[in-house]
């Protein structure tokens, strides 16, 4: 199996540049995307068991691996939730897949979101990794608009090994994901701080 297009553009253009942009001393400083995790939860579907099922068979269209099933850890009345119910679906890509489904989230299916002006600037969790959401399957080009049972919306979680938010945003800008441009406020309060 070949190496995919993006890791090849990481390891030849991306690590030197971040290694010269933030004086790495030692090349294991140099962050990395660790894991992609896509997740989807049908927790206020009425028919949650068949919900959950076109979960799973929407984020393996979309991912190429088969998800595992989330159960609720504990029963709550007020959300009429059982302990042991599933309720969604979930996947980590690593290696080949992880880059060739990153890949395609950057050049084809970003693209596709409706009014599309960019990816959250802020959407970082303080220690580097990036988490999105996305309301709609039929963005996804695997996805066959008139099989649509109903519309699942996922959380897409970029796990990167960098320690600070900056250094996640610089090495995901390299390998081009799509990010908004960061408004002055913003910049001066970092800046600040």
């Amino acid at each position: 199996m070949s190496t995919p297009t993006l890791q090849t553009y990481y390891r030849e253009k991306v690590v030197p540049g971040l290694q010269a942009k933030h004086a790495y001393k030692n090349v294991h400083q140099i962050p990395r995307l660790e894991k992609i995790v896509v997740t989807s939860c049908m927790g206020k579907h009425p028919d949650r068991k068949q919900a959950v099922e076109d979960a799973v068979n929407e984020i393996a269209k979309i991912t190429g691996q088969k998800p595992s099933i989330t159960y609720a850890r504990k029963s709550v009345a007020n959300f009429k939730v059982r302990e042991g119910e599933p309720l969604g679906a979930r996947v980590t890509l690593r290696g080949v897949r992880m880059w060739e489904f990153l890949d395609r989230f950057i050049n084809i299916t970003a693209p596709n979101i409706r009014d599309f002006r960019g990816l959250p600037y802020k959407s970082f969790d303080g220690n580097g990794n990036y988490a999105i959401g996305i309301s709609d399957q039929s963005i996804f080009p695997e996805i066959e608009l008139d099989q649509i049972k109903r519309q699942i919306g996922f959380d897409i979680i970029f796990v990167t090994s960098a320690p600070t938010d900056d250094e996640g945003r610089d090495l995901l800008r390299a390998l081009g994901v799509p990010m908004r441009e960061a408004k002055k406020a913003e910049e001066t309060q970092t800046a600040n701080a």
